[in-house]
């Protein structure tokens, strides 16, 4: 499985405001830490707060920090989310694809059996989980 690029920096800004709950990160900061630029950084911050997963708040003390803690943010559902509108294979688009062999393909099955076990194994890690242990 491959995730789009969106996903791998949404949870890349994830982790890292993670590192600092307490802590509003401007989009210039993170941008500049992330190495995206700050359009493509600011789009992702509008999808992750339109999802509920980050606050936003504008203004001279303005930034972005989560909106929930990191152990109730679940990697599983951050990626469903947006890789939302992505099928797996063209015949597990919501209008089915064009895929010829779909009346007698096997392979449905098991690529639909594949992408549950990524999901599940997803689904046990939060974003807690993906910190490094505090220094001592």
């Amino acid at each position: 499985m491959r995730l789009l690029a969106a996903t791998d920096f949404a949870l890349r800004a994830l982790m890292r405001l993670a590192a600092e709950p307490e802590r509003r990160m401007s989009t210039e900061e993170l941008a500049r830490e992330l190495g995206l630029s700050r359009n493509h950084l600011h789009k992702l911050v509008q999808a992750l707060a339109a999802e509920g997963l980050v606050a936003t708040q504008r203004g001279a003390q303005g930034g972005v920090t989560l909106a929930q803690p990191p152990d109730q943010i679940r990697i599983g559902e951050v990626v469903r989310r947006m890789e939302r509108d992505q099928a797996l294979v063209e015949c597990f688009r919501a209008d089915g694809g064009a895929c010829t062999l779909t009346p007698r393909c096997r392979l449905k099955s098991a690529l639909a059996g594949a992408e549950f076990a990524f999901y599940r194994a997803l689904d046990a890690v939060s974003l807690a989980d993906c910190l490094p242990p505090a220094p001592r």
